[in-house]
């Protein structure tokens, strides 16, 4: 019998909890969840004593997870991705990441360092689908890529950029367009909105030439993405119309499904799909 990955979690709210879960309930003879970490130790604790009735999952420090672990799964935010996985990448482990806006000004430093220590990478494709054709096309040429996301104002409270130019979300009527221009500023200014935007850059044609445009609108029920891919390979046009996470409304139920299927990939014999 193969040997079991050991897999440690950074971040404990709603999608460290869901990748939790699904750990142990999938992947039983495949994986064992060995560490959990967040700043916040209550968190880690709880979520411990909810996976694990026998042994306390919780670790103090980051340094002792990653020591633990053969895979690191980063589910903390951008402000803190990147030193994650640097740091699990060193200490020659593999890291999966979750909050793709925080490494993608670093994305050559991830290449260099996953070669140098002889670990991988994985950046699951997220809440958007087209990323297999993306990745097949860019080995024709591509001529452009386009993503325009539509969500309810409410859904962008508390950006620091809406607040800078004033927009008043809450008397947003009509469809709006918050924002228009290369994926490189707009992971800047939304970055817990646009994780998508971010997996794109790096699967196709980079940050500043993938366009993006974000549009505030009141009818909206669900986070709707359209990714338009123009390439000599042909031209590609996806629409996902995204579930919220029951447990956090800021993320996408297919974001943390596509960390699941991640997860199929790296446990399992058989890989399906590009």
């Amino acid at each position: 019998m193969s040997k079991k990955i050991k897999i440690g979690i950074v971040g404990c709210g709603a999608i460290g909890a869901s990748l939790a879960r699904a750990i142990v309930e999938n992947f039983p003879r495949e994986a064992a969840l060995i560490a959990l970490y967040d700043t916040v130790k209550s968190k880690s604790l709880a979520l411990s004593r909810k996976i694990s009735k026998r042994k306390n999952l919780a670790v103090a420090d980051l340094g002792s997870l990653i020591s633990r672990s053969d895979l690191v799964v980063e589910c903390a935010s951008s402000l803190y991705s990147w030193e994650i996985a640097k740091n699990s990448l060193t200490g020659g482990r593999d890291v999966m990441i979750m909050s793709v806006g925080g490494v993608i000004n670093n994305f050559s430093d991830l290449e260099r360092l996953a070669k140098r220590y002889n670990s991988r990478v994985y950046i699951p494709s997220g809440a958007i689908c087209g990323i297999d054709a993306l990745k097949a096309a860019r080995f024709s040429k591509i001529k452009s890529v386009t993503l325009t996301t539509r969500k309810h104002p409410l859904s962008f409270k508390g950006v620091k950029y809406i607040q800078e130019k004033r927009i008043d979300l809450e008397r947003l009527g009509k469809e709006t367009v918050l924002f228009s221009g290369p994926a490189r500023l707009a992971v800047k200014y939304f970055p817990q909105n646009i994780n998508v935007a971010a997996v794109l850059s790096m699967a196709g044609i980079g940050q500043a030439r993938t366009k993006v445009k974000i549009i505030a609108s009141r009818q909206a029920k669900r986070n709707i993405h359209e990714v338009r891919i123009e390439s000599r390979a042909g031209d590609i046009i996806t629409r996902t119309e995204n579930v919220l996470h029951p447990d956090n409304p800021k993320t996408s139920y297919l974001a943390v499904l596509a960390a699941v299927a991640t997860l199929k990939e790296i446990l399992g014999p058989v890989r399906i799909g590009t």
